[in-house]
């Protein structure tokens, strides 16, 4: 797949811990109840069929000179960049997005609810030097919390083959979430990493991965993963 990139169709707390390893079987048994035998046993991850999903990895968020800083989500990046380059070593799909509006593009509620906008001119909506997307790599722009909504997400996915994704990025429970939410109402089979994805506080983290176990996705450690992509 050649580099691709596609736009919207027209139309803080703080705090956080370590995302190591001990964390992330912490939050496993956290989420245990959340998560039925039937779920395990029916919802598996298929490496094949499946894309990692990297949600928002941005200098407006991973910079401390930014205002919109995430503490938290600094203690992500290996995880998230070992994912990245065990994708890219077995050629599958690895997509972006990228959190930006055109000038000319309405922020709709979100400017009422943040009162900020992030623009495609400013030199913090780039994906972070973390993280350099490269060719057969897709990056996606998206204007909401969802990357489905007036973006090709589905499309680039679909034409993969992809049945499964596997979320990582920020922030948790607004924009990596809400992607979740849709992806599951689109048939796809979630996957959630827990030391993958990071948000404003500890609390915010917690509680949305709950909600997600309970309704939508599987919830795993970077571990499990590339575990299972190994084999």
């Amino acid at each position: 797949m050649k580099y691709q990139e596609t736009g919207p169709k027209r139309r803080s707390g703080s705090g956080g811990v370590g995302m190591g390893e001990d964390k992330g079987k912490k939050l496993k048994k956290l989420l245990a109840p959340y998560l039925s035998q039937h779920r395990i046993e029916n919802v598996s991850f298929i490496p094949a069929e499946s894309a990692l999903v990297v949600i928002d990895m941005q200098r407006y968020f991973l910079e401390p000179a930014s205002h919109a800083f995430i503490p938290m989500a600094t203690e992500i990046i290996g995880n998230v960049r070992n994912l990245v380059e065990e994708y890219r070593r077995m050629e599958l799909p690895v997509v972006f997005t990228k959190h930006a509006l055109l000038r000319s593009e309405s922020p709709g509620m979100m400017a009422s609810w943040w009162g900020d906008n992030l623009y495609v001119d400013d030199e913090m909506s780039a994906i972070s030097p973390e993280f350099r997307v490269r060719e057969g790599d897709a990056l996606v722009r998206k204007i909401r919390y969802n990357a489905f909504a007036g973006t090709d997400l589905e499309g680039v996915l679909r034409r993969r083959g992809v049945r499964s994704v596997l979320i990582t990025g920020v922030m948790t429970h607004l924009c990596c979430e809400t992607t979740a939410r849709e992806a599951f109402v689109r048939d796809f089979k979630v996957f959630f990493a827990i030391d993958g994805t990071a948000t404003q506080s500890d609390d915010l983290h917690v509680a949305s991965l709950k909600t997600l176990t309970d309704g939508f996705a599987i919830p795993v450690t970077t571990e499990e993963v590339l575990g299972w992509l190994r084999e």
